[in-house]
């Protein structure tokens, strides 16, 4: 095998506190005695980076301890958070003050505590990243999945961001076996799009490069919600993986099933990673046709195809230096809708979503047993209470069966 470092994403839980509308992660929680160990955090390859995520990752008590041992192997470090546990993130980052924290705020206050589910979410998410920054942390910032109900939250949630001196992520809704979900849709492109649009020329007007790259980024999310190809070629399982509560090694968490490379509780590293069964796996992502655009695929082909994103940027700053704006009319499939050349019903059914589909959770046969009878949702507000934090109250009158 080829000595290299990789990109990878540890799904430490799949318990989520939060009652997000466009991820049903919640009705669907691990059990706790199955979740990763450190055993088999040990087994894990050298990285460049790593994401660490869930469900919600302070969720386990433990945290401090994985993070230890990634440290060991990794080079960087962030964590995707919904930021309710405020002590146990700020007493993590006494101890790892290098490492990142993206907390989760889709929208100004109103719009995320709808959207989250989770108790003044928009007050708790705000006062930690605030709390983090005041302590000296560098790598911390918001995370945003954009959709309907918040496009038109995207530019002042970023100059928020911005004012404070943090990071600002962003996400499209996407449909997968990770978030138990098939039914997420863009109603209105052209509204949502817009709101891109002018993410983009804000980021372009900065003075920092890192944002221009981010604005290509986010030019790249508008070609997915109108259901076009990538823009950059999808290479995980090649040199990027996610691993679940499980110890199953997958290549991504876009997939509509579960896709299995092997299980590290199981196998070692270098067994797994050249093994039959891995090989297979990448087959098919050579010929997936869910063109994801999310941060974890696409960061690592920026780097690894930067030429197409250079190319892109020099030639927009230098437009935006001339004070000609980018558009999202650039992408000629948002002409083509404008003009009347391809239906509103003709891109929906470019996307995955699929009111009819089955979706599959991932859980073990274990965790779907200790679902029968009960509701996920009620099962880790116990777990909540039992650790001494409020159990979150908002509920959702969206069902769906698992």
């Amino acid at each position: 095998m080829e000595n290299k470092k990789l990109n990878g994403t540890v799904i430490v839980t799949y318990r989520c506190n939060a009652r997000c509308s466009m991820c049903n992660r919640y009705k669907a929680p691990s059990k706790q005695e199955e979740e990763i160990s450190l055993e088999t955090i040990k087994k894990l390859p050298r990285m460049y980076f790593t994401n660490i995520t869930g469900g919600e990752p302070f969720i386990r008590t433990d945290l401090k301890e994985v993070v230890r041992e990634l440290y060991k192997k990794s080079d960087r470090i962030v964590i995707s958070t919904n930021g309710f546990f405020t002590d146990r993130i700020i007493e993590l980052c006494k101890e790892f003050p290098q490492i990142g924290i993206r907390i989760s705020i889709e929208g100004l206050e109103r719009t995320n505590n709808e959207i989250r589910g989770l108790n003044n979410g928009y007050q708790r998410g705000y006062t930690t990243l605030k709390k983090l920054r005041e302590m000296g942390m560098k790598d911390v910032g918001f995370g945003m999945t954009v959709q309907d109900k918040n496009a038109q939250d995207l530019v002042p949630l970023y100059k928020i961001s911005d004012e404070m001196g943090m990071e600002f992520a962003t996400a499209s809704l996407h449909n997968s076996f990770y978030f138990v979900e098939a039914k997420n849709i863009i109603h209105d492109r052209p509204m949502v799009a817009k709101n891109f649009e002018n993410l983009v020329n804000e980021l372009l007007n900065s003075n920092s490069p890192k944002k221009w790259f981010r604005a290509y980024f986010n030019h790249g999310l508008i070609n997915y919600i109108y259901g076009q190809k990538r823009l950059l070629p999808c290479d995980m399982s090649f040199d990027t993986f996610f691993i679940d509560p499980y110890g199953d090694v997958m290549p991504c968490n876009g997939t509509k099933d579960k896709e299995v490379m092997g299980n590290l509780n199981l196998q070692t590293w270098d067994e797994l990673w050249n093994s039959p069964e891995a090989e297979a796996v990448r087959k098919k992502v050579r010929c997936c046709d869910r063109d994801c655009w999310m941060i974890g695929s696409v960061a690592p082909a920026m780097k690894k195809y930067i030429s197409v994103p250079t190319m892109w940027v020099l030639k927009h700053k230098a437009k935006n230096l001339l004070g000609i704006k980018y558009s999202m009319y650039e992408n000629p499939i948002c002409c083509d809708l404008r003009d009347g050349k391809v239906t509103k019903e003709d891109l929906d059914r470019l996307s995955t979503c699929d009111v009819n589909a089955v979706v599959n959770t991932g859980l073990s046969e274990y965790s779907k047993e200790a679902l029968k009878g009960k509701r996920g949702e009620d099962i880790v507000n116990a777990d909540v209470a039992e650790q001494g934090y409020e159990a979150t109250e908002a509920e959702t009158e969206r069902e769906i069966e698992i």
